[in-house]
C-alpha cells in the first residue's frame, strides 16, 4: 500500500472516529439538559418546602459513586470527581437562585 493509501485510509477512520465524538457531544448536551430539567424540579421543591439548596451528604455519596463508576469504565476518577463538582456547583447556584425568587413572593 503506497503512502497516499495509508493517508487516505487514516483520513477515513479519522472521519468516522470524529462523527461518532461528535454523535457522543450532542448525546452529552442532551442528557445534561435532561439532568437539569430534573434539579430544576428538586430546586422548586427544596424551595417550596424551605430545604436547603445544598445537601453535603448527598454530593459526598454521588461524588464517591462517580468515582467507582468511572474506575470501573476505566476513566479516570479525579477527572469524573471535577465534572461532576462542575455540574453541583453549577445545580446549587441554580437552586440557590430559586429558593431566593421563594423567598421574596
Amino acid at each position: 500500500m503506497s503512502e497516499i493509501d495509508k493517508t487516505e485510509e487514516a483520513k477515513a477512520i479519522l472521519g468516522g472516529l470524529r462523527s461518532s465524538i461528535d454523535n457522543i457531544d450532542a448525546a452529552l448536551v442532551h442528557m445534561l439538559a435532561e439532568r437539569f430539567r430534573c434539579t430544576q424540579a428538586v430546586g422548586e421543591l427544596k424551595a417550596t418546602h424551605g430545604l436547603p439548596p445544598a445537601d453535603p451528604a448527598r454530593e459526598k455519596l454521588q461524588i464517591e459513586r462517580l468515582r467507582r463508576l468511572a474506575a470501573e469504565a476505566n476513566l479516570d476518577p479525579d477527572f469524573a470527581e471535577k465534572f461532576l463538582n462542575f455540574i453541583v456547583k453549577e445545580v446549587i447556584r441554580h437552586h440557590e437562585a430559586i429558593a431566593a425568587e421563594h423567598s421574596t413572593d
